[in-house]
């Protein structure tokens, strides 16, 4: 990373904790109110990514990192994971057209949201069946399936569906919310930050100019954008688990028992050394699957699983940690923990489990010892 894109980062850390810092302010010891849409508009945040021709800052995903970071440490609720990183992320895998770029433009300034229909609970989608069929024919297109959980699916205008077409390519349709034949309903969840959806299509139809392909192979744009999923969330329990050590730090400082700060006693400070150990292999690890993204590097799907595997995992871990070191008022609603708690156990889940990316992980190195050995006797 450059000084001068050092100093850019550190510059958007600081407004965004800002921001974000107020609005959690306002709501704390209970569910985070919505940041405002407009708010992020006005900041530039959800244009970061979309070219600039149409309307954004053509930035990259180092960027974004950056604000999901902090959402994550202020626990907030927005539909920054459906518009932002998956919706300009799914856009801008596709080639260049006029209705690609009027959605970007539309998210760039804040005058639209979307919600990308893609599996949530599995690292490897490019090798699993979408649960939506598209059939066209004579200028017209007819989409059945049903899809759960699609992020921030409750406040979205538009919809970008993954599904099959007759080929067997996966391609991207575009529905609007009010198209006859498709309807959203709510999915309750563990954590109250975020809002997910049921999504379900009965012989819902549309003009042909709604399909949209991928620029590049379907299956490979279909993992990256899994991948862009899987690295956002790591993102997000960086920055909850980063919130939840200081917040530790400083109640060990101020909280007496027996005349001490219980910061001063040995277990304490060695669950808090075990938090920061945690937390800087996090960073090193999430720092690599950032610059492995932005350079598009073959060994991109093995950087996001080895950050996402260990961060989420860890986060969960810290901050049930806060939880029992903040004594019995960490149990409480007011102190705000749990929503802490709820949202990296969420994030835990999300787009692949720790142990689905670990699979993924040893089928990846599994195969290139394969290879080596492989090679090794055609040698010899």
């Amino acid at each position: 990373m450059t000084s001068d894109l050092a100093s850019v980062h550190d510059e958007l850390r600081t407004v965004a904790r800002d921001v974000l810092g107020a609005v959690r302010t306002r709501t704390a010891g209970s569910v985070p109110a919505p940041v405002e849409w407009s708010v992020l508009a006005e900041l530039g945040w959800l244009g970061l990514e979309v070219p600039e021709h149409c309307a954004g800052a053509g930035a990259s995903l180092g960027e974004v990192a950056v604000i999901l970071q902090e959402m994550g440490r202020a626990a907030t609720s927005s539909s920054y994971l459906g518009s932002v990183v998956l919706g300009v992320g799914a856009l801008n895998l596709l080639g260049a057209a006029r209705e690609r770029d009027e959605l970007l433009h539309g998210i760039a300034t804040g005058g639209l949201r979307v919600a990308v229909v893609v599996p949530t609970a599995q690292a490897e989608v490019a090798s699993a069946e979408t649960p939506f069929r598209v059939e066209s024919s004579g200028g017209r297109f007819r989409l059945d399936g049903q899809a759960s959980f699609v992020p921030d699916a409750i406040d979205a205008d538009r919809f970008l569906v993954l599904a099959r077409d007759q080929s067997g390519d996966v391609v991207m349709v575009v529905l609007g919310r009010a198209t006859p034949g498709l309807s959203v309903s709510e999915q309750p969840l563990l954590d109250a930050t975020r809002r997910f959806g049921q999504l379900r299509a009965d012989a819902v139809e549309g003009a042909q100019s709604a399909l949209l392909r991928f620029e590049a192979d379907p299956a490979t744009s279909v993992q990256h954008l899994a991948d862009r999923g899987a690295l956002a969330i790591a993102c997000d329990s960086l920055g909850l688990a980063e919130a939840m050590m200081e917040a530790t730090a400083a109640y060990a400082r101020v909280r007496y028992q027996f005349g001490r700060p219980i910061g001063s006693f040995q277990a304490v400070k060695h669950a808090c050394a075990d938090m920061l150990v945690q937390i800087e292999v996090s960073r090193e690890l999430v720092g690599a699957a950032i610059d492995a993204m932005v350079r598009n590097d073959p060994d991109l799907g093995i950087a996001v699983s080895m950050a996402k595997a260990h961060v989420t995992g860890a986060a969960v871990g810290i901050v049930g940690k806060a939880m029992q070191l903040h004594g019995g008022i960490g149990y409480t609603w007011e102190s705000g923990i749990h929503t802490y708690l709820k949202r990296a156990l969420l994030n835990r889940s999300l787009f692949g489990s720790p142990r689905a990316h670990r699979k993924r992980l040893a089928r990846r190195y599994l195969s290139v010892g394969t290879n080596e050995i492989a090679g090794s006797r055609a040698l010899s």
